[in-house]
């Protein structure tokens, strides 16, 4: 018999808030983290738009020494350790101490992209020049792809598997499926599951080339990131770190920690880049394959589904997204569950989006409500023929809900979809 798996931390590093609480009331207030970046126009991108997490030197000196911030230059092993470390905090859990049994029974899945594409060009600009000698000592720990994870691991003293996935824009709920099956063999008590994902031009440059992101609101950034708007013209990149601490229901219990959400099970699959998918379009019958899976790991029915936290990244897709939802749970027009996007907030946050918006999905269990979807007053005519207008709040729904499904859908034809319950223990 599989153990039920329970979250009992979180922590988040988004464009619109730093911290549970910040986040919270940023979601619930439908307030946007994207900005426009002079940096962005002079290096001549057609985007000059994007989410950046507010990092003061305050907050970073509240997670690293000063000896571990010495030629630091990893933006996004910072995002992780913020949020995995407030994870781990929220859910009462003390780490080891170096002369300690480490904590064998916690691991971590902690997703990137990449550790630190500002760390790479230092690098190859000293060694270009000549002085491979002054790279430093943590060059290879923030570069290296599993940089995030092994510094968490450290600070913690985690001991079980430690590991770092990569699935583009499904990885974060990727990695929180990862730490869920984990647990549920038995192998793992506690697993730390997130994501994180860097920003900046050379993260984004290739987006921007790439012609997927939207030029139109450089004056009115507020406005750019429209997931389900017939004026939807592309994604705004964003960025920052999710986490979640997982763990059995019989060790919170008897730890006696706050119970955000049970994880009832998901799927994760890909679309092998056939059928209409390719390496930046999805397969839409692996889309509803890993859908109705999902539903099956979870023992629902379709009917079971009360809102549904989208992909819906503002690009044309999104219309054909809400087909493969229709289609997978066999509702549609006003029988169609609550459904958002944080996207229009936070803007396409990337490797991170998936655990970013996992904790936005526990948050609406946890405390009852539904956050807005902005800009999307226009929504697009082929999402009004398919569901009920109400499906689409747009202004905070304050109302129990008690099941979501949250779904990720990354190039390379790859995806991923967790169904999260009230806490009812």
């Amino acid at each position: 018999m599989k153990k039920r798996v329970v979250i009992t931390g979180l922590g988040v590093v988004a464009p619109n808030g730093v911290g549970v609480n910040d986040f919270t009331k940023a979601i619930q207030n439908g307030t946007s983290g994207i900005e426009h970046y002079p940096l962005l126009a002079d290096l001549n991108f057609s985007c000059q738009i994007g989410g950046i997490p507010k990092i003061t030197e305050e907050i970073k000196k509240k997670y690293l020494t000063n000896l571990q911030l010495r030629n630091f230059n990893s933006n996004a092993i910072l995002y992780g350790i913020i949020a995995g470390m407030d994870a781990i905090h929220d859910a009462g859990i003390k780490p080891s101490k170096t002369d300690e049994v480490p904590l064998w029974g916690l691991g971590i899945v902690f997703g990137a992209g990449n550790s630190s594409a500002n760390k790479y060009r230092e690098s190859i600009y000293k060694i270009d020049e000549g002085n491979v000698r002054r790279l430093g000592s943590t060059a290879v720990l923030q570069t290296m792809s599993s940089g995030v994870s092994a510094y968490l691991a450290g600070m913690l003293g985690a001991a079980n598997q430690i590991t770092t996935n990569s699935s583009a824009c499904a990885t974060g709920t990727e990695a929180v499926l990862l730490g869920y099956e984990r647990i549920t063999s038995g192998k793992a008590t506690q697993m730390l599951c997130g994501s994180t994902s860097d920003d900046g031009p050379y993260i984004w440059g290739g987006f921007d080339a790439l012609k997927v992101i939207t030029y139109k609101h450089n004056d009115s950034p507020t406005k750019g990131s429209r997931p389900m708007s017939s004026t939807a013209s592309g994604f705004v990149p964003g960025s920052g770190a999710g986490a979640l601490l997982l763990e059995t229901l019989e060790s919170a219990q008897k730890r006696g920690a706050k119970i955000y959400a049970e994880v009832l099970g998901g799927h994760i699959n890909s679309g092998g880049q056939r059928q209409n998918g390719s390496m930046t379009a999805p397969n839409s019958e692996a889309v509803k394959r890993c859908i109705s899976q999902a539903l099956k790991d979870a023992s629902l029915h379709p009917d079971e589904i009360d809102c549904i936290n989208g992909h819906l990244t503002a690009t044309i897709k999104d219309a054909t997204e809400i087909n493969n939802w229709t289609e997978a749970l066999n509702r549609k027009g006003t029988n169609f569950p609550y459904i958002n996007s944080l996207k229009g907030m936070v803007g396409h946050c990337l490797a991170a989006s998936g655990s970013i918006e996992c904790v936005s999905a526990v948050l609406q269990l946890d405390k009852g409500f539904v956050f807005p979807n902005i800009n999307c007053e226009d929504i697009h005519p082929e999402i009004k023929a398919l569901i009920a207008e109400k499906s689409i709040p747009r202004t905070l729904v304050q109302e129990p809900i008690k099941t979501i499904a949250k779904a990720s859908f990354g190039f390379g034809d790859v995806n991923a979809c967790v169904i999260f319950r009230k806490n009812k223990t």
